[in-house]
């Protein structure tokens, strides 16, 4: 729901204003409930629908795995938008998706999805080891370092000025 992005969006008061007209599902998680063993994978998908927040699309919380070892994989099935990821060190990368295509998330990177198409969902399947566990916890204080815009009818690469050393 667009009310558990609380904080994640840099424009506050567009995000209040979109959350009093309606609070509506902005992304869903899907994933087969596997046992968190060592040894398993965990796969599922993520639909990510479009929109924006003022000139920010729409996009997941974003996260780091507790086991920052952890590497993932990212497959889009439908749609187009962003892998943005960074690591504590400060590097980032954004990797670009369309239909087919794959991207490496490295250990040790945070990594989050933005839909940039204002038609259509944003659709990827993901797999990494089942017992990788999630903290959101990261993002919730720190933020991401960029963040994906529209400028001129572009997606545009930022500096986040909420984001917090």
């Amino acid at each position: 729901m667009l009310s558990d992005m609380k904080g994640m969006y840099f424009d506050d008061e567009e995000f209040e204003e979109m959350l009093e007209e309606r609070d509506r599902v902005i992304y869903e998680f899907y994933d087969l409930g596997i046992a968190e063993d060592p040894g398993d994978l965990a796969f599922g998908t993520t639909i990510l629908y479009p929109g924006k927040v003022g000139r920010e699309y729409f996009m997941t919380k974003g996260h780091f795995h507790e086991e920052l070892d952890t590497a993932e994989v990212y497959y889009c099935i439908k749609g187009h938008g962003y892998l943005l990821m960074e690591n504590m060190d400060g590097d980032v990368e954004l990797q670009e998706m369309d239909p087919g295509m794959s991207v490496y998330v490295p250990p040790n990177f945070a990594h989050r999805s933005i839909n940039i198409s204002d038609k259509e969902p944003f659709i990827m399947f993901f797999v990494f080891r089942a017992d990788a566990g999630h903290d959101y916890k990261t993002i919730e204080t720190k933020g991401f370092r960029k963040l994906i815009i529209e400028e001129n009818g572009a997606p545009k690469i930022v500096n986040n000025p909420k984001w917090k050393a």
